[in-house]
């Protein structure tokens, strides 16, 4: 079994957290239950909770249709993927015809799409799509554009999520819309993780990002409207701890790689109708529920 249960290397990937939601859904005594994440990305958590038989079912859902062209094509059109995984040549001349395939979304089907999405996801300083090559346009020092492409552990981990392909739904909706229109519709017992593009920063992180008014509003949606369980996580920007005050919430700190490594301070907040356990296996959320 792979280190890593998904494919993509995600700014922020929350795939480490991933004991930490297996504990709520065991304190909501949630066998059973359906995952959804509106905002997918590298669905970290969703492959760990999956695979490890914590959940169900899941719903992936992501805006950008780089994403959703990724996670479609492995589903769909498994076996194409893998070949042009044992094919391409990782080489500056491959890195930039993917580059202008990514640039130019509208004009490739979704294999096309998804396959590129997933070469400069994984050729790229920190898997981040507008970021410049690993190692560089003179391919000096120790790393090199393959650095981060072990082909026959990339194939593993996408036949493994392609042999659960019947417990994985996929959409390429606005996520608010999908919390609105699509989360109504998945089944009553569904846990539902948000994890928008940070209020900080996001410019550099993600190909779709939101302006302070973007972060209220989904605020607003998620509050007043998201008709099932769920949990947020956020940089632990001012803003945003006031946008959520009349909720539970707690921060703690995690430590970041894109593009440069820092530490940032994240926000956990949780809907009322959802358990939380008293302790966590993960010491910085166990910290961090002490204080709630």
């Amino acid at each position: 079994m792979p280190r890593y249960r998904t494919p993509l290397r995600y700014p922020g990937g929350k795939q480490r957290l991933a004991p930490f939601i297996a504990e709520i859904l065991e304190a909501n005594d949630a066998d059973g239950w359906a995952y959804a994440e509106p905002y997918a990305g590298g669905a970290g958590v969703a492959m760990e909770l999956l695979m490890d038989r914590k959940v169900s079912r899941v719903y992936l859902n992501d805006s950008s249709r780089h994403i959703y062209a990724f996670w479609k094509s492995i589903l769909d059109q498994t076996e194409e993927f893998c070949r042009k995984i044992s094919r391409v040549s990782l080489t500056l001349e491959a890195w930039r015809r993917h580059r202008e395939v990514v640039r130019h979304p509208d004009d490739h089907d979704l294999l096309e799409l998804g396959f590129s999405t997933f070469f400069l996801n994984r050729c790229n300083r920190s898997g981040v799509l507008t970021a410049g090559v690993i190692g560089g346009k003179e391919q000096v020092g120790k790393w090199r554009i393959d650095a981060r492409f072990p082909r026959t552990e990339l194939i593993t981990r996408i036949q493994l999520i392609a042999n659960k392909r019947r417990q994985i739904s996929v959409s390429n909706m606005d996520a608010e819309k999908f919390m609105t229109t699509r989360v109504p519709k998945l089944p009553e017992s569904t846990l539902v993780y948000c994890d928008p593009p940070y209020f900080q920063r996001a410019e550099r992180l993600y190909l779709n990002t939101y302006e302070p008014e973007d972060h209220g509003r989904l605020a607003s949606t998620i509050q007043q409207k998201l008709q099932r369980p769920w949990l947020v996580s956020y940089d632990g920007h001012p803003t945003i701890l006031d946008l959520y005050r009349d909720r539970r919430q707690f921060t703690y700190s995690l430590q970041y790689s894109a593009i440069e490594s820092y530490q940032g301070t994240e926000v956990f907040v949780f809907s009322d109708d959802l358990e939380l356990p008293d302790t966590s296996r993960l010491s910085y959320i166990d910290e961090a529920l002490a204080t709630l």
